[in-house]
């Protein structure tokens, strides 16, 4: 990309990939994204009297995936808060108190908590942009998000574990490459989620609200 352009970023969940280059002005960005990642492997048997052109026209190409710009997999926690005050006082009131509680117990656990921009390689130039530093299985990143329905819930929280974390003790996660929203959720509950999900791999039933894995498939308990 050439440096100085307006351009945002994008986290694709569950697919844990992020997208660090997409120009504000540029169309052909947008639909590489949708047609490399956004749409469908293959389509619903619902779709099988379409013809071959448009079958393809709503399907996944793995080609675009080549036209976005230093495309990598996401090997950090993320945990995401509701803090739309605008949308109810709730979550605006709670989501601060929330992010704050959890990069401290992370931090208590061991985990680097990253807050500048994402480390991107750029083969061309040999080096790494952005100053975030991580260990890869210990880091994590807690930010604030818009609504995600149900303020009543408040606060509302969704944490996704990387498909390569792993448990403390080396073994794999069970709730690896997964994404659990909980809600209800207090300052006074952080340290146990992060104890039996981020850590353990436990889902909190008492505060749960659905989840998903990375094939997008619904997780129920």
């Amino acid at each position: 990309p050439r440096r100085g352009m307006q351009s945002t970023s994008a986290y694709l969940l569950p697919s844990f990939k992020y997208v660090p280059y997409l120009p504000r002005v540029s169309f052909e960005h947008v639909e590489a994204l949708a047609k490399g990642y956004l749409l469908p492997e293959k389509l619903h048997s619902a779709h099988d009297g379409l013809s071959p052109i448009h079958r393809d026209r709503l399907t996944r190409s793995e080609a675009h995936q080549n036209l976005l710009y230093g495309v990598q997999d996401v090997n950090d926690v993320l945990v995401l808060i509701c803090g739309h005050g605008g949308r109810d006082a709730r979550c605006g009131v709670m989501g601060p108190l929330l992010r704050t509680e959890f990069e401290g117990k992370l931090a208590d656990k061991g985990f680097d908590i990253l807050q500048g921009a994402v480390q991107i390689k750029d083969a061309s130039l040999g080096q790494v942009e952005g100053d975030a530093i991580g260990s890869g299985n210990t880091t994590a990143r807690v930010g604030l998000i818009s609504h995600i329905g149900g303020h009543k819930f408040a606060g509302n929280i969704i944490i996704y574990i990387p498909p390569g974390h792993k448990t403390p003790t080396g073994d794999k996660h069970p709730l690896a490459g997964h994404g659990i929203w909980y809600g209800r959720v207090e300052p006074k509950h952080v340290e146990g989620l992060v104890e039996e999900t981020v850590l353990k791999g436990n889902v909190v039933k008492d505060m749960f609200r659905g989840g998903i894995d990375q094939e997008r498939r619904t997780l129920r308990i």
